[in-house]
């Protein structure tokens, strides 16, 4: 019997390359897919009972896309995120529950992360061209454009989270959540799909997971990490994961080359810039995919050394991939941390 093997990428995922195993035990196999945030989602679960209405599920997953995309997107003028930015004042400003709690986890992963996981670096990222407000990239930006956008950067003393209230410290401060809020929509995903009876199933958006129980074959769902080559769309390895969240963060499908130079959308929060290090993805298993997101963002920043460190520190279960030296770029070696190695055993 054929094992599916879904592979994972922040930006693109593969979904047929063997064919999904006949159900046991008389299950009906669930599909579902469309667009949302920019990318695509899909769900494949196994109905036990073979009472689930496809057509409901597929309209309150979508509902709560929609609420999500209406509380966290940046590229929405009208999103709670797109409200909270354009309020250039440093009183406090309720928002709903879930921008709240996405907000509050960001800056715990920020806290623990050497400041590496920084929701307020929009105006950096915007200044570099890789943001939501669709400015071209290509060159590298003004010394004066980049000092000035840096001065309004920075989660820890940036913002404030107290219940259903964010304050800012800066008026001009901005919150931008790429980097968790597609996490946190998959999480959406995986409760509504409990909701309706699903407990054995799969669920993304654009390569970020989340896994419950078991697949098709009775086993843990086989998810399948990427090689970070621009070039490529096969394996680098297998992970076996179940009730689980991940995410994969990489540097090598959106960047720009200038003067030979390699300029990656991943931001160091502390000097402004790109990324320089050899490390070209980051696999991180969470209890959620929101903390799966964020983490893995924030160990690529920190690259393979020191974020290793952190994630034995903060029992994360991580598989880093570098880029070797002496091999043009064109092989790879990875490196697991503790717990990552215990799920795999």
């Amino acid at each position: 019997m054929a094992t599916n093997i879904v592979f994972s990428r922040r930006s693109f995922i593969l979904m047929s390359l063997t064919t999904l195993a006949a159900c046991k035990g008389g299950s009906e196999l669930v599909e579902l897919s469309g667009s949302t945030m920019g990318t695509s989602y899909s769900v494949t679960g196994l109905d036990h009972d073979r009472f689930v209405d496809k057509a409901a599920l597929k309209a309150a997953l979508e509902k709560s896309l929609a609420d999500v995309n209406a509380q966290m997107s940046n590229w929405d003028a009208q999103s709670e995120v797109s409200r909270f930015n354009a309020f250039k004042s440093t009183d406090p400003m309720t928002v709903s529950e879930s921008l709240a709690r996405v907000v509050s986890a960001a800056r715990d992963v920020n806290a623990a992360s050497d400041g590496q996981f920084d929701i307020t670096l929009g105006p950096v990222i915007e200044a570099w061209g890789f943001g939501a407000k669709g400015s071209a990239h290509g060159a590298t930006p003004d010394a004066a454009v980049l000092a000035t956008a840096r001065e309004v950067a920075g989660q820890t003393h940036g913002l404030e989270v107290s219940g259903s209230q964010i304050r800012k410290s800066h008026p001009d401060a901005e919150i931008y959540l790429p980097s968790i809020g597609k996490g946190f929509g998959v999480d959406q995903m995986a409760k509504v799909a409990r909701e309706f009876g699903l407990s054995d199933f799969m669920v993304e958006i654009g390569g970020d997971i989340y896994v419950s129980g078991r697949n098709a074959d009775g086993m843990n769902w086989q998810i399948g990490i990427e090689t970070p080559d621009a070039h490529t769309r096969q394996a680098y390895q297998v992970a076996s994961v179940s009730n689980l969240g991940m995410a994969t963060s990489g540097d090598y499908r959106n960047y720009f080359e200038r003067d030979g130079k390699r300029f990656s959308h991943i931001i160091d929060a502390k000097t402004g810039q790109p990324i320089t290090h050899r490390t070209a993805s980051v696999t991180v298993l969470a209890e959620n995919t929101m903390l799966a997101d964020a983490w893995a963002t924030a160990l690529l920043v920190l690259g393979t050394e020191r974020g290793l460190e952190i994630a034995d520190q903060q029992d994360l279960a991580v598989l880093f991939i570098d880029r070797s030296a002496e091999a043009g770029d064109k092989t790879f070696a990875s490196t697991s941390s503790r717990r990552f190695q215990e799920l795999q055993a």
